[in-house]
């Protein structure tokens, strides 16, 4: 009986590093491909290609500031909702729920539309502070729920434990449980952060001068519509690439720290 459970814990293991292989081998591909696709056009046709890569850095700053800031934003929001979302306090937990199903329920596009225009006719907010926010509540309702699952995950002994030591709730939740549940959270939390960077194209039609809004200006000017596309899908997949690798990284580092 023993034997034959050494050898399922054995293959177990053999399957599990072979398809951790064959997911590395794929991301290095993909990189690899991505990089020298970019090399070869920007190097041997620099027009227009060079033209575009010299036109769009600017672009690739906003990218990255909007991505960060609302990451941010998104972060603290789905922190808060997924505490109101398992509050024993019922007025809470039915604003943060109410919160989750309304805005899960409307997609991006509209909610970027409304708070710059719809709600620009009371109150004139920046065509950027109007993406972040747009953003962040979107991914905030989201993110909401990868806390509320991550803090669910882990044994209630956990809260008992740290309570018989005199820990308070707020202690115990910000201490002991948060901790322990990130090692859950940060997959899905990894998988919306690369999500809302390549939603950030969509902050184009709000004036904001991404990669994607820079690009189209350039193309408007040139009409070189298939190179000038074909050059920002590239730096899309190698941006989002390097986001990815990074998370798994992370993943691998919290493994080894748990075993």
């Amino acid at each position: 009986m023993s034997d034959t459970i050494v050898k399922i814990q054995v293959t177990d293991g053999t399957v599990t590093d072979f398809k951790d292989k064959n997911l590395l081998n794929a991301w290095r591909l993909s990189f690899l491909g991505a990089i020298l696709c970019m090399a070869y056009l920007v190097f041997f046709h620099p027009d227009p290609y060079m033209r575009v890569l010299k036109f769009i850095p600017d672009g690739l700053w906003v990218t990255f500031k909007v991505t960060f800031m609302s990451i941010t934003g998104a972060l603290i929001l789905g922190l808060v909702t997924g505490l109101g979302r398992i509050s024993r306090n019922r007025f809470i937990n039915l604003v943060a729920s109410t919160y989750v199903e309304v805005v899960r329920g409307i997609p991006l596009l509209v909610q970027l539309f409304y708070i710059y225009y719809a709600l620009g006719r009371f109150l004139r907010v920046p065509d950027l502070l109007s993406a972040v926010i747009a953003m962040s509540v979107c991914y905030g309702a989201y993110m909401g729920e990868v806390f509320r699952a991550g803090i669910e995950s882990i044994d209630k002994g956990q809260t008992e434990a740290a309570r018989s030591l005199g820990f308070n709730r707020a202690q115990t939740m910000f201490l002991v449980i948060l901790p322990q549940a990130w090692r859950t959270i940060l997959p899905p939390v990894g998988n919306e952060f690369i999500a809302l960077l390549k939603d950030t194209s969509l902050v184009s039609i709000l004036a904001v001068s991404d990669v994607l809004r820079r690009g189209r200006e350039f193309a408007s000017e040139t009409f070189f519509y298939f190179e000038t596309y074909t050059l920002i899908a590239l730096i899309y997949l190698v941006i989002t690439l390097l986001l990815s690798r990074v998370v798994s990284l992370m993943e691998e580092r919290l493994s080894h720290y748990e075993r």
